[in-house]
């Protein structure tokens, strides 16, 4: 019996009663919970098998409640959401003490943003409370962009997603801290490094922590197909290496696809990089089913999102 539900309703009972409810946003599916119900953040890191020193993300439905989270705004940070919320941005700041350790990963900040999804800000305008949403995957797998995704993950352990059809931007939020009142990324995403350039000036880029880390998104491995995968500039190369294995090509633009190759998964036919950020997860999750002996992924020109989709390749082959 499907799980996948547009019930708005049925999913504010649950969260209201300190279940878990898998909900759409516009970069990924997250598991949702309660941000003030132990058990429903408790909840959050057995279902997802995560390690309790991975902070979670709080999702509030307008900038107006961000001082019901955040106990400090710098200059920067309040431009920043200004400009670009609703949106694919996280901010990491110096939380309230109202906030549980549990989620920030004992940490004096908290990862906090408004979702860009109609279901997703009906909901959060609808409840009491904000919600604690990371990607509802298992912990290091390939991100969910469908509802389909959530429930071959997690059919048997949460009773509902809540159905917002395909994820647009189909990465993660980008994550920006403050290190002396200036802006540093410490997970890049959606949003690009040259968009908030734009309107904050220059930033600099820390995206990997393998212990204590600042954000999610900064351990070395993640987003992973449990296939062997491989990330590469040269696809021909590895083909020759890998033959005479069952291989799976994820490329750019270009087709490799030879008798060597069981199946290819094209991105974009016409370099648009916002096509070929919303189709990766669903194309890493097709190529993973397909009982593979490897993958061979491509990387994309290091510009804009590009930046970003290859920072995810790189750990998933990691």
């Amino acid at each position: 019996m499907s799980i996948i539900s547009k019930d708005i309703q049925k999913a504010i009972s649950l969260l209201t009663n300190e279940e878990l409810v898998a909900i759409p946003t516009e970069t990924v599916y997250g598991l949702a919970g309660n941000i003030f119900s132990e058990k429903a953040i408790k909840k959050i890191f057995e279902t997802k098998k995560r390690p309790s020193f991975n902070p979670l993300i709080v999702h509030i439905s307008s900038i107006n409640d961000l001082t019901k989270v955040v106990s400090y705004l710098p200059e920067k940070a309040k431009i920043l959401a200004q400009h670009f919320w609703p949106g694919s941005m996280t901010l990491v700041l110096p939380k309230k003490e109202t906030i549980p350790d549990l989620i920030t990963a004992g940490k004096s900040t908290v990862g906090v943003r408004v979702p860009n999804h109609p279901v997703a800000l009906e909901l959060l305008q609808k409840l009491s409370f904000p919600l604690a949403a990371p990607s509802a995957n298992p912990f290091n797998s390939i991100s969910p962009t469908k509802p389909e995704h959530v429930e071959n993950y997690f059919k048997n352990d949460i009773k509902m997603v809540l159905d917002g059809g395909n994820c647009l931007k189909g990465i993660e939020s980008t994550i920006i801290g403050f290190e002396n009142e200036e802006p540093v990324i410490y997970r890049l995403g959606s949003l690009t490094i040259e968009e908030i350039q734009d309107v904050v000036g220059d930033v600099i880029v820390k995206n990997e922590k393998e212990e204590n880390p600042d954000a999610p998104g900064m351990l070395k491995k993640h987003y992973s197909p449990k296939t062997k995968t491989v990330f590469t500039d040269n696809i021909s190369d590895e083909i020759k290496k890998y033959f005479p294995k069952k291989i799976g090509i994820l490329s750019f633009s270009d087709t490799f696809k030879t008798n060597d190759v069981v199946h290819e998964i094209i991105l974009t036919d016409n370099f648009d990089m916002n096509i070929a950020a919303s189709k990766l997860y669903s194309a890493l999750h097709e190529l993973d089913h397909l009982e593979l002996d490897v993958i061979i992924a491509e990387k994309v020109p290091n510009i804009g999102l590009g930046k970003s989709i290859n920072d995810r390749l790189k750990r998933a082959s990691s």
